[in-house]
């Protein structure tokens, strides 16, 4: 496996006034022989173009960015420093690289989740690129490299996670977005770990059932959203009925039998948990 290393480079700013002061002097000894019809004027012509030559070393690196120097197809190093750098002038490829943070999402992946329902997931992934020389050398194309290992680590993860569970021992999709977050996250960081690439965040960008099955579910949810609220509405209602009967026992020194209990009992239950205002009945006889 191809791994970055650094490059030979020397400050550019420094060889472009070392070039410009040989090219002056190697010119001007050109110049005097040619006058002086020296044969030593062709000794200094070569000069003049072997330094004419060293000046196509110089080139730009931007902030953020690497540039991958290979020698003849054999790679030499990458060079980070920004600025203006000199380097063997017979390095005649040099490809620029970008080390910024990029992000991208992925399209709406139609997948099933672990209970077998089809589901509509997309993702947002933000990575960068931490190794050039394995990013460049080891994949074709690391852009799309991270799209589709991406795209596979998010189908992955989906299958292996409810899109919802009622139970909170279990992770879901929808109710656990940090944790299935991470876990995206680490998948997607094994895929592309062998391209020198970092995945620094990955979260679920879009989460919703299959439309052939939408309709259904959202009734699902709909009755388990009732069946919870009603549960803690009697839960409530008994622990009120509970209070207000010791309160009366305890505070007005009121004794209930059992039938009055269970008919106050009834009473109040049907006034808490009823949808309906309540229409008081006055008895004006005796139970008995």
């Amino acid at each position: 496996m191809i791994t970055e290393k650094k490059a030979f480079t020397v400050n550019g700013y420094w060889m472009v006034a070392v070039l410009l002061l040989l090219q002056l002097v190697t010119v001007g000894m050109l110049v005097r022989g040619l006058v002086a019809a020296d044969a030593s004027a062709v000794g200094w012509g070569l000069a003049a173009v072997i330094v004419a030559f060293c000046w196509h070393g110089l080139f730009m690196v931007a902030p953020n960015q690497g540039k991958i120097l290979q020698l003849f197809g054999k790679y030499v190093g990458t060079e980070h420093a920004t600025g203006l750098r000199w380097t063997n002038p017979l390095i005649f490829k040099r490809t620029p690289i970008s080390l910024r943070v990029r992000n991208f999402e992925s399209g709406k992946l139609k997948v099933n989740d672990a209970n077998g329902n089809p589901i509509e997931i997309a993702a947002v992934v933000v990575w960068k690129v931490v190794d050039s020389a394995e990013a460049h050398f080891e994949v074709d194309d690391y852009e799309s490299f991270v799209t589709i290992q991406s795209e596979a680590a998010l189908r992955n993860v989906a299958n292996e996670y409810p899109y919802d569970n009622h139970s909170e021992e279990v992770l879901s999709l929808r109710g656990d977005p940090a944790s299935i977050a991470g876990k995206i996250r680490d998948q997607v960081q094994e895929r592309l770990g062998k391209a020198g690439i970092q995945a620094i965040e990955a979260r679920i960008s879009h989460l919703a059932y299959a439309p052939e099955i939408a309709q259904a579910m959202l009734r699902k949810q709909q009755a388990s959203a009732v069946l919870a609220a009603r549960r803690l509405i009697v839960r409530g209602a008994v622990e009120m009925v509970t209070e207000a009967i010791s309160t009366l026992a305890e505070s007005h020194q009121l004794e209930l039998d059992e039938e009055r209990k269970a008919n106050m009992v009834n009473n109040l239950l049907v006034v808490i948990c009823g949808e309906q205002q309540v229409q008081p009945v006055i008895n004006s006889g005796s139970l008995y």
